[in-house]
């Protein structure tokens, strides 16, 4: 099952449903500004991915925070703190399919899941 976690004003979350329906790929769309990040994904994330990988630091959000809070992501745990109390600090979309794990919009990537996904 493909679970596509974002936002939904965001273009790059756009462009992965558009090519998640063009492609005839079902998914689960996480809205995690109206549904909240489930904390378990989010540990994940971090954990496979790292903190540098799904932390977004060049957004508005990141520069809004203060420098203690921007400290809190030198860790895993300060950075799951910080993502979980402000979600638009994650780099869009994120995408998991059983163990495969996705950051942000790549075709390349997305067609290695197509491909994946055909297979089963």
């Amino acid at each position: 099952m493909i679970i596509l976690y974002g936002i939904s004003n965001c273009d790059s979350v756009k462009k992965a449903k558009r090519w998640l329906d063009a492609n005839g790929l079902l998914y689960t769309f996480h809205d995690y500004k109206k549904q909240g990040v489930p904390n378990t994904e989010a540990e994940r994330w971090i954990a496979e991915a790292g903190v540098t990988r799904v932390l977004n630091k060049r957004g508005t959000t990141w520069r809004k925070l203060s420098t203690e809070q921007q400290a809190m992501a030198d860790t895993p745990e300060g950075a799951l703190n910080l993502i979980t109390e402000h979600t638009s600090l994650i780099k869009r979309p994120i995408i998991t399919c059983g163990s495969r794990l996705l950051i942000g919009f790549e075709a390349s990537l997305m067609e290695q899941l197509r491909r994946t996904e055909t297979i089963h």
